[in-house]
């Protein structure tokens, strides 16, 4: 199992961060904004994707980057292009949050 989690600085997400990331996602999805999701481990850091269907790029990702002397640091994507980075995932998630929401048909 050890083998599965990867040596030391290895990222990854504890069960609170994916319960506060799901809950947030949860919500778009009801409001229909956001259709489908992905969780990735690369070596930079751990990364939750989000989608407005399923065969396109990312809206949105959030990442959370190596522990350094002060802990994990997050951001927030959009296209790609990083547009923010917090120290906490509470940022990460307020600014999701006052994201721009799409006009749903």
């Amino acid at each position: 199992m050890s083998e599965y989690r990867g040596g030391p600085g290895f990222v990854h997400f504890e069960r609170g961060e994916i319960t506060q990331l799901l809950t947030l996602y949860a919500t778009r999805v009801a409001r229909g904004e956001w259709r489908d999701y992905a969780i990735d481990v690369r070596p930079d850091g751990a990364v939750f994707s989000i989608f407005r269907h399923a065969l396109e790029r990312p809206l949105y990702t959030v990442t959370k980057s190596a522990s350094g002397p002060k802990g994990s640091t997050w951001s927030v994507a959009r296209a790609g292009r990083v547009v923010s980075r917090f120290p906490t995932l509470a940022g990460a998630l307020g600014a999701l949050e006052r994201a721009p929401h799409p006009v749903v048909p």
